[in-house]
């Protein structure tokens, strides 16, 4: 009896134990991560996990080498979240992501280039970043793109391509709309119209 009543005890004691850690965080789908990059919720997401993930995120970044991940840690490293702040490593992280393709690390740095955050303004610099986002469909780096170009920075040659990118472009938002309605106004003030018109004939979905 009294055998019996010990391991009853230690079963309610691992149970309570069990219930007080919580259940386990499962490991991001790299849709999921993507989701996350598209709203700039996949920091406050390993917050709210309680940091769980942290050395699976590492190991993914680091040993796996999948985009998603790196520039996932790249960004906790970058602002410190959940690991010891290192912005150097940080965007190396977020340029091996970029290196890959991943159109949310090239948007960023792109975007970081712009303004000068992490790394040394130099609004040439970003071009190449969000041109290449820009092809890929990011929607934000669309927009960057033709603000640059706008505001005189960069090679007229990049005109059509921005146009096209922009004319394409499907959004529910209707600030992002009108925003890209504006910068179509203002790239069409400065292009020729057979290169409006070319833009518009390659924007074709069949």
């Amino acid at each position: 009896m009294k055998f019996r009543t010990l391991i009853f005890s230690l079963l309610l004691t691992t149970a309570t134990a069990k219930a007080d850690v919580g259940a386990a965080v499962p490991l991001y789908e790299e849709s999921e991560l993507i989701a996350l990059f598209e709203t700039n919720s996949h920091l406050e997401r390993v917050k709210q996990d309680e940091c769980q993930l942290v050395q699976d995120i590492e190991a993914r970044a680091t040993r796996v080498g999948s985009p998603a991940y790196e520039f996932l840690y790249g960004d906790m490293l970058a602002w410190g979240v959940c690991v010891e702040q290192d912005a150097e490593l940080g965007v190396y992280y977020m340029e091996q992501a970029a290196q890959q393709g991943l159109p949310a690390a090239l948007e960023q740095l792109g975007r970081y280039y712009v303004t000068g955050t992490l790394v040394q303004q130099d609004q040439r610099r970003a071009i190449p970043y969000l041109r290449e986002a820009a092809s890929l469909g990011h929607t934000r780096a669309r927009i960057q793109l033709a603000e640059l170009l706008v505001d005189d920075v960069g090679s007229p040659l990049d005109y059509e391509d921005a146009y096209r990118w922009l004319y394409q472009t499907i959004t529910a938002d209707s600030r992002t709309r009108n925003r890209i309605a504006q910068l179509r106004s203002a790239l069409e003030a400065r292009m020729p119209q057979n290169i409006i018109a070319r833009a518009k004939r390659r924007t074709s979905y069949w």
